[in-house]
């Protein structure tokens, strides 16, 4: 889920947009709650494709449309579309690794990838967050931008009040980095770093399910873009010289979710992953 316009003109009042990544159904667990403000169909479903709202109007949701169609293929030119399991996976050469970073994924794919940080209820990194199953909700207010991951209970926090991001190495890494914001047209560009990196652990450094990794050099930028009321578009690139030999580009497609709401997810109630594939 999303509380989000993206839209440099649409005020600060907490607007919003529920989303999710494309074509991943998530259960509806809240009791649908229409909200009047999403545009519709004659036929009572949500019109994606209906102009982008810029003055605070939105919709809250999640998996009433899982069965929606999907966006149109993007124009030439336009990044690969990433994946859950496998980032590069439409990268016509794959992720450009170093040789330090194909050395991990081997080790982790070798382990059946058994530490990824889903599986294992820890923080996930950017790219895996964006594409997971559960939505996520984004809320903008005057000075920052919040995202809250129903996944994992994630949250992070993306300053849009004009600071510098920090150099390397100034504060301490975070699971989330620390992330700047400015606007560019009708464009959210977004700048991380300070992330833990693989270098931290075995839950650190993950960019997809199979374990290609990031490390403590790593710098993110994401650019959201929102065409229509009911697309998201991020381009995530990432520049890390430890692990790529040069930066690359994906884009995640995200759709609203209308008419429900976050519930709270506590990972670790119950976990069974490890039990269940005989890890422990």
């Amino acid at each position: 889920m999303m509380k989000l316009t993206l839209k440099k003109d649409a005020g600060f009042a907490m607007v919003a947009a529920a989303v999710v990544a494309l074509a991943v159904p998530a259960a509806a667990q809240w009791e649908k709650r229409p909200d009047p403000r999403v545009p519709r169909l004659a036929n009572g479903q949500v019109n994606l494709d209906a102009p982008t709202p810029r003055d605070g109007r939105g919709g809250r949701g999640r998996g009433a449309n899982a069965n929606l169609p999907p966006p149109p293929p993007p124009p030439p030119g336009t990044p690969p579309v990433a994946t859950f399991g496998n980032l590069g996976v439409n990268m016509p050469d794959g992720l450009p690794m170093t040789a330090w970073a194909k050395d991990l994924l081997k080790q982790r794919m070798d382990l059946n990838s058994k530490e990824n940080p889903d599986a294992n209820c820890m923080p996930m990194g950017f790219t895996q967050f964006h594409q997971q199953p559960q939505p996520r909700e984004i809320v903008q207010t005057p000075s920052k931008v919040l995202i809250l991951y129903e996944a994992n209970y994630g949250l992070r926090q993306i300053y849009t009040d004009g600071r510098a991001l920090p150099k390397l190495g100034d504060p301490q890494p975070q699971w989330y980095g620390y992330s700047v914001g400015r606007w560019d047209g009708d464009s959210l560009v977004v700048e991380s770093n300070n992330l833990r990196g693989a270098e931290d652990g075995p839950f650190d450094g993950w960019l997809d399910v199979r374990g290609s990794p990031y490390s403590r050099e790593a710098k993110f930028t994401e650019r959201f873009t929102r065409p229509t009321f009911g697309r998201l578009t991020i381009d995530v690139t990432v520049d890390d010289p430890k692990a790529y030999t040069k930066p690359f580009t994906v884009r995640i497609n995200q759709q609203v979710l209308p008419d429900t709401e976050l519930i709270e997810f506590i990972c670790n109630e119950n976990q069974q992953f490890r039990r269940r594939v005989k890890i422990d």
